[in-house]
């Protein structure tokens, strides 16, 4: 299935669950493309949001965290509209979005899709439970949400990492072959991780992403400046691979970029355009059939017409470096994440059918 075609599927199994359920179903079983992106489910949207019960910006962030985040320049609302962001391609804004076993994750789930096959759900799932005073509040919370599912979800064997064959056998018993969940559990992770409780567990383990991304944008660019297409990037490779590059390799790249004679410069990086654009076109990439073709058309257009200043240059090439040992699915992903971050480098691009931005050259051809 190509990421776009999961997005189409989604919105459509989401309007049909709606009329049963009001939620998600988190399908991607479909292979046509529609020609617009669908547009977002009904759902609770991330952002500073107000409770349930009405209070406004009810979400805490610790007075410490929040000096922080001052120091890669993000305030209370910067903090959120980072969010936000990371919850368009995950989750096209939503707070839950379950999705099933499509990418062998058995299942992902919340705004930046913590998911069982890499243990990231596990510690969400356990904070939320924490959270109540008593056993009996969180039972009582667990029947009111999730009365089929929860004690499967929150049981011993779905909780350890990696789950146990118990958990797995449980969940897969819920999809349908192409990894889809039934409605009934997509209904039960929807209404937990839309609750007021697991809205503020999902922003504090947000921060703690951001606390990460901090540690690693003062690694990797010790001198700074700490900008904001800077802090955007490592926000992205943090939710999508994990991790920035390691010193010794951005010290390696950062010694041939210097040595590169400046007639290179520019077909360099074209060759990374390049590259993009042939992966792209292989038999087992997906994510980026809607997308490649007019990506490089306007990345390549920006090239010949000069409109990429040296932080971009530097950010598309440690980009480059790290899209390529992306190894989810044995790489079924890389142009989907040279994708992405070549977007918020650059300011233009297409992602999911969605198209931002434009060469300052129109191109000859649309």
């Amino acid at each position: 299935m190509t990421i776009e075609a999961f997005h189409a599927s989604r919105a459509t199994a989401v309007i049909g669950a709606a009329l049963l359920a009001l939620v998600a179903t988190g399908a991607r079983a479909q292979d046509a493309l529609p020609a617009e992106p669908p547009a977002p489910p009904p759902c609770r949207m991330v952002g500073d949001v107000s409770s349930a019960a009405g209070v406004p910006q009810f979400i805490r962030i610790d007075p410490a965290a929040a000096t922080r985040m001052a120091e890669i320049g993000l305030d209370r609302a910067g903090i959120f509209a980072r969010m936000a962001e990371t919850s368009i391609p995950e989750t096209m804004g939503c707070w839950a979005m379950p999705a099933g076993n499509f990418d062998s994750q058995l299942i992902s789930v919340g705004m930046a899709q913590w998911n069982f096959g890499t243990g990231s759900l596990q510690p969400v799932l356990l904070r939320w439970r924490e959270g109540f005073d008593s056993g009996g509040r969180f039972k009582r919370a667990l029947k009111a949400l999730a009365p089929t599912y929860g004690k499967m979800l929150f049981s011993k064997d779905c909780r350890a990492v990696p789950v146990r064959d118990k958990c797995r056998a449980a969940i897969l018993a819920a999809e349908d072959a192409t990894g889809r969940l039934n409605p009934a559990i997509a209904a039960e992770l929807t209404a937990i991780f839309e609750s007021d409780a697991m809205l503020q567990v999902q922003t504090d383990t947000y921060i703690e992403l951001l606390d990460a991304v901090r540690l690693d944008l003062l690694r990797v660019f010790p001198t700074g400046p700490m900008t904001l297409r800077k802090v955007r990037w490592a926000i992205d490779t943090r939710v999508q691979q994990g991790f920035l590059p390691g010193d010794e390799d951005v010290a390696r790249l950062r010694a041939k970029l210097a040595a590169v004679p400046e007639v290179e410069r520019w077909p360099r990086l074209r060759a990374i355009i390049t590259w993009y654009k042939a992966l792209a076109e292989t038999i087992d990439q997906d994510g980026v059939s809607r997308d490649y073709q007019w990506n490089a058309q306007r990345w390549t257009c920006m090239i010949d017409a000069g409109a990429i200043d040296a932080e971009q240059y530097e950010l598309l090439s440690l980009t480059f470096l790290r899209s390529r040992t992306a190894i989810g699915n044995s790489g079924r992903w890389q142009a989907l994440t040279f994708e992405r971050r070549a977007k918020i480098i650059l300011g233009v691009g297409s992602v999911s059918g969605k198209r931002d931005g434009e060469c300052p050259v129109q191109p000859s051809t649309s």
